[in-house]
């Protein structure tokens, strides 16, 4: 079942979807548009596969606005992907998606949200914070870099019970 949303900065409506098979080569291009480092298409059928708690948000028109990725274990919920099309980001489609995670986790009746950032993604930062997560630690070259370099990647924690509005 998908519900019809209206964001405040975004002119448009957006709805929700489960993510399917037949999603990944537009979320493929996507995250291609999005990231110097992309997920590839077999990261995307390897959490379908998992079963994966996956979700897309799409304009009235069918264009893809978005997705993220989630994995449930006991007691937390693990982010593991969060993306706005390049030309949407800023309009608080980001947002949205964030609140479907967080809805998605407390109907599961769990009440911890964990990610992963890029230290050189500030606006991702700030996103997340503005939204109530918190630093929790840090994960030595997580992400690859540039050349055979790698980044760290700061964790975050949203207490669902804490979060901003």
């Amino acid at each position: 079942m998908s519900s019809v949303l209206k964001v405040t900065r975004y002119t448009g409506k957006l709805e929700f979807a489960p993510m399917s098979v037949r999603d990944v080569e537009e979320v493929v291009r996507v995250e291609n548009d999005a990231y110097p480092f992309p997920w590839t298409r077999g990261n995307f059928l390897d959490s379908l596969a998992n079963r994966y708690d996956a979700w897309v948000l799409r304009e009235t028109d069918g264009r893809l606005a978005g997705y993220f990725l989630l994995m449930q274990a006991v007691d937390d919920v693990h982010l593991l992907n969060i993306t706005v099309r390049p030309d949407l980001q800023g309009q608080g489609v980001g947002r949205v998606l964030l609140d479907k995670v967080c809805a998605l986790a407390e109907a599961a009746g769990i009440y911890q949200i964990l990610l992963e950032v890029r230290p050189s993604n500030q606006h991702a930062q700030g996103v997340y914070r503005h939204a109530g997560f918190q630093v929790i630690g840090t994960r030595k070259k997580y992400y690859p870099a540039a050349g055979t370099t790698r980044e760290d990647a700061i964790v975050m924690q949203l207490q669902l019970g804490q979060a901003q509005a």
